[in-house]
């Protein structure tokens, strides 16, 4: 059985608790933006992203307080500058109002700082340990005000970070999905962390070398006119039937539910292509299929996510072979060449795909190849019509009330593009980070590797009785694939 980190006696007290925002007079005020077609869909099903991350600090909690926290204070102001709808309200107005982002002079994000004794090394292990080790360390967002007219605000980001004396810091960043993606998140963590060793280094800077985002949202073109439809389906929807900050499948992690990162080394992720890419040409299906690192991570993990269903205490959870199970992926529009949307575009700018095949067929021997052909397939999909992929968010993001379907969905959050260890901010990379919105099973996440150049941190989360289960499965697939190379 695995051997799972517990921190029963861990204790998170709080130091301080401000608001932070942007210099004041820094930003035009008020200042409104709108949102896009790909926003919108983020209000019906409004995703609450939670990513922390790990750093080393050998050094006592005074040194923190007094030389570190006023730096990431200052460069965080400095930031919000530049990323103010992190620090405004997103405004969902009544009907034929639209919703949007407006900042107004004063408006800030919750920031929290506190203390924790527990062992450092524990949380930066890869081993399994409780689900719920790390929920001390996350900031909760506020919750959303009502106006007299109807009207809410709700308040997008909260910041909270915890120094472990004499061994480490982390910071957790809780956001909605509403004012932007994971590229957006990236994007302004990187800015705050170069601003903030900069600021480290030496007391001037020349900002002009970070890459500011792309606010205006008349980057996005609209062609299909989804924007109209979006806005109909929303405000025909009761706002009590939306769980404002509540995820896709409403699931609240407990002590039997464990996390764990596994690693997937180069040599790995290469043996699958070439599994992949091998049983291409002798099936006759050409050089066609999109073979990447991403396809084959999801194509590995869906296949022993299906195969653990079927052994969960004995009881084959998917008895009918015939029935469909699901793969969810989100593809970021802002590669593609036809959109021509700026890499810096601050915002949402994602195409929903879910991928359905036959149980059978994943749980058979070709398990791996027909997920991949699957994947591949949808992607080649996604990048020939990628409005058909943001048109269908609407229909994704109401998914969740479907719960029958839900339980035969595998979704995949972050990204191994992400440069997510490159937020380095004067104390070195991070030790590890995790996406925290990733905790119950039916989801996982992906991040590069800190220490392995092209290598994929994959994070999973599932009840303590099914974590070895999965690792006995994940194993023998990857022995598998590269007994197949020999």
């Amino acid at each position: 059985m695995a051997n799972k980190v517990n921190e029963h006696d861990q204790t998170v007290n709080l130091i301080e608790k401000c608001q932070v925002g942007p210099p004041p007079g820094s930003v035009p005020s008020p200042n409104s933006i709108p949102l896009s077609f790909f926003d919108l869909p983020w209000l019906c099903c409004p995703i609450t992203c939670k990513r922390i991350f790990f750093y080393d600090f050998p050094y006592p909690k005074t040194q923190f307080v007094e030389k570190v926290l006023p730096n990431l204070k200052h460069s965080l102001s400095l930031t919000l500058k530049h990323f103010f709808p992190f620090s405004s309200n997103i405004i969902f107005p009544p009907k034929p109002q639209s919703p949007h982002i407006l900042y107004s002079e004063g408006d800030t994000l919750s920031f929290i700082v506190a203390e924790s004794t527990t062992n450092f090394n524990n949380l930066i292990s890869h081993a399994p340990k409780d689900a719920t080790i790390l929920d001390p360390f996350v900031p909760t967002l506020p919750s959303p005000r009502a106006l007299q007219d109807g009207t809410l605000l709700i308040s997008p980001v909260a910041i909270q970070v915890t120094v472990l004396p004499n061994s480490g810091f982390t910071i957790c960043v809780t956001f909605s999905h509403m004012v932007g993606d994971g590229r957006a998140f990236h994007n302004f963590l990187k800015f705050w962390s170069s601003l903030c060793m900069s600021k480290r280094v030496t007391s001037s800077f020349d900002e002009s070398l970070l890459s500011f985002p792309i606010l205006a949202r008349d980057k996005i073109e609209d062609p299909n006119k989804l924007k109209p439809n979006f806005l109909e389906e929303m405000w025909n929807m009761s706002l009590n039937s939306i769980a404002w900050m509540d995820s896709v499948i409403p699931y609240n992690a407990t002590n039997d539910m464990v996390r764990q990162t596994t690693v997937l080394r180069p040599e790995h992720i290469e043996n699958l292509k070439k599994l992949v890419s091998m049983k291409c040409q002798s099936l006759g299906e050409g050089t066609s299929l999109h073979v990447s690192t991403f396809v084959v991570t999801c194509s590995l993990i869906w296949v022993s996510n299906v195969m653990l269903g079927l052994t969960h205490v004995g009881v084959e959870e998917f008895p009918n072979e015939d029935e469909e199970v699901y793969f969810l992926f989100f593809a970021d529009c802002r590669y593609l060449s036809e959109l021509k949307i700026p890499l810096t575009y601050f915002g949402n700018c994602l195409a929903g795909a879910l991928v359905a095949i036959q149980k059978s067929k994943l749980v058979g021997q070709n398990g791996i190849f027909e997920a991949a052909i699957a994947i591949g397939s949808k992607i080649r999909d996604v990048q020939s019509e990628p409005y058909e992929g943001v048109e269908g968010l609407m229909s994704l993001a109401m998914m969740k009330n479907n719960a029958a379907m839900t339980q035969r969905v595998l979704a995949v959050t972050g990204s191994s593009k992400f440069g997510s260890y490159e937020t380095d901010f004067g104390w070195g990379k991070p030790k590890l980070n995790e996406l925290l919105h990733a905790n119950y099973p039916g989801i996982f996440s992906l991040s590069p590797c800190r220490d392995i150049d092209d290598g994929v941190e994959v994070g999973v989360a599932l009840e303590t009785d099914r974590i070895d289960k999965f690792n006995i499965i994940l194993n023998e697939l990857l022995t598998n694939t590269a007994d197949l190379q020999d």
